[in-house]
């Protein structure tokens, strides 16, 4: 399902109306990715004013995802639409959720980054927290790419990076906890690590998420909650 089915409707009104907000849904999405950037970039670097705009700037993506709901809705009034345009507005309306909730992260990560400001910088500068940002900004960015060329084997492969992002997680939450128990006095600083870390880990669900709906989207299948093996296996039938 290329991006050209969806213009085939007698209506080009409709078929503009399919493709405007499709085209928000992706604007959307780049102003999360800058978001989770920045919010990143504040924690690994001491910056306060960068957290202190991300944490400012979290209005805009929820007022997107109030624009693009409510026009979806409008949609779905006026046109009535079936089969592959209902699914692509009832894509679009899950995904801006998933977005709307990962900005809500990198606002949590803005948040931690105030918290360690004036605490003591760890050796590796927070490198292990810029890494696990590196590969779920990576996961969001394929997630939209797939979404744009609708394109369900894409998608899943993006889906596939979710067990880096894990994996990532898992051994920093390790690292923290050896971290605690070594030296008790760091356990503020541990715990905010933690938190950031988490919020990280959920962008990247979140992405993951995303992925799920392009793959309903192309193919009409509910892939939620099955492993990530019978998910590839249904984007590519």
């Amino acid at each position: 399902m290329g991006t050209g089915n969806i213009n085939h409707h007698i209506s080009q009104q409709f078929n503009a109306e399919l493709e405007a907000i499709r085209h928000k849904v992706l604007t959307m999405g780049g102003l999360v990715e800058e978001q989770i950037e920045n919010a990143i970039l504040a924690l690994v670097s001491a910056d306060v004013e960068r957290a202190e705009s991300v944490i400012s700037r979290d209005h805009q993506v929820n007022a997107c995802e109030v624009a693009i709901d409510e026009e979806s809705i409008q949609i779905l009034a006026r046109r009535q639409p079936a089969a592959g345009d209902l699914r692509l507005i009832v894509a679009v309306i899950k995904t801006i959720t998933d977005l709307e909730r990962m900005g809500d992260q990198a606002e949590k990560v803005a948040r931690m980054a105030i918290h360690l400001a004036d605490m003591e910088r760890p050796k590796n500068q927070y490198s292990e927290l810029e890494h696990l940002s590196d590969q779920v900004r990576k996961m969001l960015r394929g997630a939209l790419d797939a979404f744009a060329r609708m394109d369900a084997e894409a998608a899943a492969n993006v889906a596939q990076e979710d067990l880096k992002a894990d994996a990532e997680y898992d051994a920093i939450m390790r690292q923290m906890i050896t971290f605690m128990m070594e030296d008790p006095r760091n356990v503020r600083r541990t715990l905010d690590t933690m938190w950031s870390a988490r919020a990280l880990e959920r962008i990247g669900d979140h992405a993951r998420n995303i992925c799920e709906y392009v793959i309903y989207l192309v193919k009409g299948k509910d892939v939620r909650h099955i492993s990530l093996e019978e998910l590839s296996k249904e984007a590519s039938d």
